[in-house]
């Protein structure tokens, strides 16, 4: 089968897409407006840039309408934020803040969360998160304009924040106690169950 992605509607390109680049990590982050309200939104196109300087990467995409989001929004206003990775207990409250909530009630909403403040940046980091990184930003590229445009966004990395529980030999973290969970299409998610090894990697 060959598809020309340029002839679809934009969801039929995006689930050509989302089912395809699959397992994504979930960039869960928060963000705060110029009145100081929390905002925490998930993104599942999320990756790393460099390691030195440390620098993330996660794409917000415009709504239909071709307004920005509030993440998107927020970051302008105020460009520090906070991602924090998702593992499996988080779901519920993850999937909750997806939903569409009035801008800057997020905190109402959400539940089952705790925000506890950051060191180096002002949004709070999520204290249930057994990663966080606060984040300063780098730069933001935008992708075309208006409806289901793309906005690139890279945070160089202030602060790591990291479980005891999940460090493994002082140096890296633990997989299996990460319990990390995978975007894969639709409302389908995954987690990781066996690994493969290569002495060549």
């Amino acid at each position: 089968m060959e598809i020309d992605l340029r002839k679809l509607e934009p969801r039929q390109a995006h689930d050509w897409l989302a089912s395809s680049i699959i397992p994504r990590p979930i960039a869960w982050v928060s963000t705060l407006n110029k009145k100081g309200e929390v905002n925490l939104a998930p993104f599942s196109f999320f990756t790393g840039v460099s390691w030195y300087p440390p620098v993330l990467a996660f794409s917000v995409v415009n709504r239909d309408n071709g307004t920005k989001k509030d993440t998107v929004v927020n970051i302008e206003e105020m460009p520090e934020f906070v991602i924090n990775i998702v593992s499996t207990d988080l779901l519920p409250a993850m999937e909750a803040s997806a939903r569409p909530i009035p801008y800057g009630e997020d905190a109402k909403y959400i539940k089952d969360i705790t925000l506890t403040p950051s060191k180096m940046v002002k949004p709070y980091r999520i204290e249930e998160a057994k990663i966080s990184f606060e984040c300063v930003l780098e730069k933001i590229v935008t992708v075309s304009e208006g409806a289901n445009a793309g906005n690139l966004i890279l945070g160089r990395v202030q602060f790591f924040h990291a479980k005891d529980e999940i460090i493994s030999d002082g140096r890296e973290i633990d997989w299996q106690k990460l319990d990390v969970l995978g975007r894969l299409s639709g409302s389908r998610y995954c987690v990781i169950n066996s690994i493969i090894e290569s002495e060549n990697n």
